[in-house]
């Protein structure tokens, strides 16, 4: 792998899509479209069959000895004044291993993946989910942007139509060998511990909760404490019970969002709603979890005259990577980087997606900070070509003929 090359296409993509309020790529905007464009210009010389599916993603395909096909790629879209790096090293990545697969045993395919983000229409690994057979249509129908634009329609202007979105894999979802992806950490862990690089052990599971508090909404100076039915207390020892919860189960717990009504300084909050997400790479672990919140929240309602509802928003299980691809992807970090380090994505990814299918590596970089959906997004370049010869040297052993079976590692 030429890194050099890789992190020039990188700069080059930032400066046609970026600038210093981030990157601006959201999918299905006039910038991903120049982001596509640059993309097919890099891949215009090389010996690929280039086409976009009926999900709306990118293939640049070269033949192979096998029909077999080893994948290779990530998501060049955005979101709002994101970073340089997220989605867009994994494609440029990708793009270098076509320009080095010259006859290979497998056939090799760069995929960029539409709309990994979600950001216009609130539904994330869009293109991915196509693929992979879990898409349904009618649940994406009815989606509108922050403008009122519905998604049928927004898709149709980049020629996609939603109708036809789960056929996306038909033809080639058969032949996947290998789906293999780099992408940035986004989180602190690597660089914490001094390492360029690291491989996944897989993308973990969530449960997202919408959690409500129904109090007695009274004044705040006429009331005394121990005649209150205070929501927002309910939902403050939610939240702070929410955190041992996560530290015993080594999991993760946040509550990213808190309302109360009617939201004024003089009054006892009458109602409180809480959204709750917790992830976990282990099923029973996350089980675990969710069992200890709910009991959390029903305690904390009973503990001040509250009643409590919760409703679940959105799930997925946790999806572990193939065993013998994240071997290999150990064995190229210790190579390029001297790191053996695996860590689950606490992010997910298309490789989410993928992993339910063929057998799925990825490789993480170290993040700055462990900074990402930002424009401060970076990660030093020793690291990122640290990153990029363990990935290549991944893609080289499994274009060659290595590695998969259809087993699965569980945590």
């Amino acid at each position: 792998m030429d890194a050099s090359r890789v992190i020039a296409d990188l700069r080059e993509l930032d400066r046609r899509t970026g600038g210093p309020g981030g990157a601006r790529r959201v999918c299905w905007t006039e910038e991903w479209v120049a982001a596509r464009e640059f993309l097919r210009e890099l891949v215009a010389d090389l010996p690929v069959e280039v086409s976009v599916d009926t999900g709306g993603n990118l293939w640049a395909e070269s033949p192979g000895e096998r029909e077999e096909l080893v994948v290779v790629g990530s998501h060049l879209d955005s979101v709002p004044g994101g970073g340089w790096l997220d989605g867009a090293l994994g494609v440029m990545a990708a793009v270098e291993v076509l320009r080095l697969a010259r006859s290979p045993a497998r056939s090799v395919a760069l995929v960029d993946w539409a709309d990994e983000e979600g950001a216009r229409f609130g539904r994330s690994l869009l293109g991915s989910s196509a693929f992979a057979g879990t898409l349904d249509p009618s649940a994406v129908s009815d989606l509108t942007d922050a403008a009122g634009g519905r998604l049928p329609e927004v898709l149709a202007e980049h020629g996609v139509q939603v109708g036809a979105m789960a056929s996306a894999g038909e033809g080639r979802r058969g032949r996947v060998a290998a789906y293999l992806e780099l992408h940035i950490e986004q989180g602190p862990v690597l660089e914490a511990e001094g390492l360029a690089c690291g491989a996944v052990l897989g993308t973990v599971g969530v449960e997202r909760h919408r959690v409500v508090f129904e109090g007695r909404a009274a004044h705040a100076g006429s009331t005394p404490m121990d005649r209150r039915a205070d929501a927002g207390v309910a939902a403050a020892r939610t939240i702070s019970g929410l955190q041992e919860i996560a530290q015993r189960h080594g999991g993760v717990c946040t509550a990213g969002r808190l309302d109360l009504e009617p939201g004024i300084v003089t009054a006892v909050p009458g109602r409180g709603e809480l959204l709750v997400d917790q992830r976990h790479l282990d099923p029973e672990a996350l089980e675990a979890m969710l069992t200890a919140a709910r009991d959390l929240w029903s305690s904390a309602a009973a503990g001040e005259g509250c009643t409590v509802s919760a409703q679940r928003i959105w799930g997925i299980e946790p999806l572990p990577f193939h065993d013998g691809l994240i071997g290999a992807a150990r064995a190229a970090c210790r190579a390029a980087a001297g790191s053996e380090r695996e860590l689950p994505s606490g992010a997910l990814h298309d490789a989410s997606e993928l992993a339910r299918i063929v057998p799925t590596a990825m490789i993480f970089s170290s993040s700055k900070d462990g900074l990402s959906h930002a424009p401060g997004e970076d990660t030093p370049e020793k690291d990122l070509t640290a990153a990029l010869e363990a990935f290549g040297a991944l893609a080289k052993g499994v274009i060659a003929g290595g590695v998969p079976s259809r087993r699965t590692r569980r945590p």
